[in-house]
C-alpha cells in the first residue's frame, strides 16, 4: 500500500509542476506579444518616416532634412 501512494503524490506533484511551468511559459508568451507589437509599431513609424522623407526628396529633388 505504501508504494501506490508514492506513486499517486509523485504523480500528483509531476502535475503540478508542468501546472507551475505552463504558467510561466504563457506569462512569458503574454510579454513577448507586447515586445513584439511595440517593436512592430516602432518599424511602422520609421516607416512612415522615411516615407515622408522620401516623398519630400522626390518632390523637390533635395534633402529637406
Amino acid at each position: 500500500m505504501f508504494w501506490p501512494m508514492i506513486a499517486i503524490a509523485l504523480g500528483f506533484l509531476g502535475l503540478a509542476v508542468l501546472g507551475v511551468l505552463a504558467v510561466r511559459v504563457f506569462l512569458e508568451v503574454r510579454r513577448l506579444g507586447a515586445q513584439v507589437a511595440d517593436t512592430a509599431g516602432k518599424i511602422n513609424r520609421a516607416a512612415e518616416d522615411l516615407e515622408r522623407a522620401a516623398t519630400g526628396v522626390a518632390r523637390t529633388g533635395r534633402d529637406t532634412l
